[in-house]
């Protein structure tokens, strides 16, 4: 009988140490993703800074950033090659990569927040209260703040709004998921119908441009707006990532996480606050972006699994690379020719999308 517990501890006891095991492993694989996203990131970043409608060498290209580092010891190259890549391409790539990543990470905390994998910054209606804003300041010139960014100002604040109304309306009946989802989605469909009744009655060129707005674009990436973009997305994602302990422990169920001490409600609601923040000071200067908030984080779970720890900062570098090589294709596909962002994405987004949930499909088969 003794001998009989004996083996059977050993052999629970070599079981704990082989989960253990296995454990660190996954965490390894994880971490060496990281680092080849990052790397990838990087790389790519250096090639797409080399494309464009203005014919240059990569010895071009990159003289221009080692000038712009060290002025001293780099000769300065032609001044319209400085200022197209300075003033243009690395702005524009370097708003895409930041974009991108946001709202990555802004969907892969809404995705376990309210335990619906079609969550993303578009469902809650945060989007279209943005591009009810826009058109309110381009339509009728009226606006929150002054200045030229008049129209960002609006689509800040009506999309900050957005997320306001849902928290408050979902804290007077008590935080669920699914009344934060009904919500977001009727409040996605009013701002919608705003937007389009205003648009029937405004003037063609003002309607154009609104249009142009909803549907997206780079091309407003400048040094003044990543002042503004960099550090929120530095403030708020290092905190999401450090909360993705809750975020495990809302996933497992609402009383599992009380029962170890987390107060479930609020932690929803500070979570749904930071990715709501970082998702309206993105789209305030770009548009419409779709997709990436949806499909980055699904991309993510495949290869990682659910643990949000790896979860949300992977999400971010996935969403990064696909905002940036859409654009990259949205410049080349029909060269000179620039599609808008927006479309491009939902283009690529779509058929991915789809190829997920089949494949999410037979894996529960």
């Amino acid at each position: 009988m003794i001998q009989e517990n004996i083996a059977s501890h050993l052999k629970q006891k070599s079981d704990h140490e082989s989960i253990l095991i296995e454990y660190r492993k996954n965490n390894v694989k994880k971490i060496l993703l990281i680092t080849v996203l990052a790397a990838a990131m990087i790389l790519f970043s250096l090639f797409a800074i080399t494309i464009g409608p203005v014919d240059m060498t990569l010895k071009d290209a990159y003289q221009v950033i080692a000038h712009k580092i060290l002025p001293h010891w780099v000769d300065a190259p032609e001044v319209h090659i400085e200022r197209t890549v300075w003033l243009v391409r690395v702005p524009r790539l370097l708003t895409g990569l930041l974009v991108g990543f946001s709202l990555a990470v802004a969907g892969a905390v809404m995705q376990p927040v309210l335990r619906n994998p079609m969550a993303s910054p578009f469902t809650l209606g945060i989007s279209s209260g943005a591009g009810f804003g826009a058109a309110l300041a381009i339509i009728f010139g009226k606006s929150i703040g002054n200045g030229s960014y008049y129209i960002v100002a609006n689509a800040f604040c009506f999309s900050l709004f957005t997320s306001l109304i849902i928290l408050l309306l979902s804290k007077k009946k008590g935080a669920t998921p699914q009344m934060m989802i009904l919500i977001g989605i009727a409040l996605s469909h009013l701002f919608t119908a705003g937007t389009t009744v205003m648009q029937y009655f405004a003037e063609s060129w003002a309607t154009a441009e609104v249009v142009f707005w909803m549907v997206g674009s780079l091309s407003k990436g400048t040094w003044g707006t990543l002042k503004y973009i960099f550090p929120v997305v530095l403030l708020c994602v290092p905190f999401l990532i450090i909360k993705s302990w809750d975020l495990n422990s809302i996933g497992a169920g609402d009383d599992a996480a009380k029962s170890l001490g987390i107060n479930v409600e609020r932690t929803r609601i500070v979570l749904m606050v930071v990715a709501s923040l970082i998702t309206s000071t993105t789209i305030c200067f770009t548009g419409t972006i779709g997709f990436i908030g949806l499909v980055a984080p699904h991309i993510t779970r495949l290869m990682t699994g659910g643990d949000n720890r790896f979860v949300v900062p992977i999400s971010g570098l996935v969403g990064a690379l696909l905002l940036s090589v859409s654009d990259i294709a949205a410049m080349n596909i029909i060269s000179p020719v620039v599609i808008p962002i927006g479309v491009m994405t939902s283009f690529m987004g779509v058929p991915l999308f789809i190829y997920l949930i089949v494949k999410m499909r037979r894996g529960l088969h």
